[in-house]
């Protein structure tokens, strides 16, 4: 009878540690997904600072010849990402899908002049530097105009600001609830050993005796859940990237290293902390707490 109430209590240990595991790993899979979010949250706004154009129109007498050798020199500038050529057909082409095919006949010849589509480096998209590009471009005397929206530049820089704000916010309240269930898991499961707690007591065991085999359990428990959640993330990556393959030109997974890094110390981190306050509070109950 002994081998089997033996046998039961093992087999409820292994189950509550399997269960405890799984928990935290899926707790840590989403700190994984907000890490992820974090750290790339840069390059999220650069992407979409630098996809943000602006069109550089040339005066009517500029040659195409000319407008192209100044592309050449205008995509050298520090501030210029990228520089594409507009030819007066592809501007017409363009006009004529936002106007309709006849919107010509109403000119005796073509308004729409040689072009240069131009995005910015993501340093240079705010107001008071659009201003220092805008009067440095035009400073040319092939451009006629430098054109671009001033209310979508402070519209994207205040939504973006928004937006990291918000995530922040998401991330610390996700940290907190991480700890919270985690804490309770651990907690529960060491709960259970608490007779085996108070025996060690009763034998002369002292704090840090009693201590360290659930804290070097906890070191496991957390690299072993924490290894579970980045399989688990690495797994979605590879199917995001399967499914939504123009997100990775946003993502840096250089930074992936530092995404597991963090949840390989955040589980450790909060498993070996959650054990310590519960060891403690256990080893300080009195006989007859230990049936509550």
């Amino acid at each position: 009878m002994g081998k089997e109430e033996n046998g039961i209590i093992g087999r409820r240990l292994r189950n509550a540690y399997l269960s405890t595991v799984i928990s935290i790993s899926l707790v840590l899979l989403l700190v994984g997904i907000a890490s992820l979010l974090l750290v790339n949250a840069k390059s999220v706004s650069d992407y979409f600072k630098e996809n943000m154009r602006i069109s550089v129109m040339m005066k009517q007498e500029v040659t195409e010849k000319s407008a192209r050798d100044y592309l050449l020199d205008l995509s050298s500038e520090r501030f210029i990402k990228s520089a594409e050529f507009i030819s007066v057909e592809q501007g017409e082409r363009e006009m004529a899908e936002m106007l309709g095919d006849d919107f010509l006949d109403v000119f005796d010849s073509s308004p729409i002049p040689i072009s240069i589509d131009v995005t910015l480096k993501a340093d240079y998209v705010s107001a008071d530097s659009l201003d220092v590009v805008r009067t440095e471009i035009s400073a040319s005397p092939l451009v006629d105009e430098v054109v671009y929206q001033p209310s979508l530049v402070e519209a994207l820089n205040a939504n973006l600001s928004r937006i990291s704000l918000v995530l922040g916010v998401f991330i610390a309240l996700l940290l907190f609830v991480s700890f919270v269930l985690i804490n309770n898991t651990i907690r529960l499961n060491v709960f259970a050993r608490r007779f085996t707690v108070h025996t060690m007591k009763l034998v002369g065991a002292t704090r840090s005796f009693i201590r360290a085999p659930f804290l070097v359990q906890a070191v496991f428990q957390g690299v072993f859940s924490a290894m579970i959640a980045i399989l688990g993330l690495i797994g979605l990556l590879y199917f995001v990237r399967s499914e939504v393959a123009r997100l990775f030109e946003i993502f840096s997974l250089d930074l992936l290293l530092a995404v597991m890094a963090i949840v390989l110390v955040s589980g450790i981190l909060i498993c070996l902390v959650s054990t310590w306050f519960v060891v403690n509070r256990l080893i300080s109950l009195k006989k007859d707490d230990l049936y509550y």
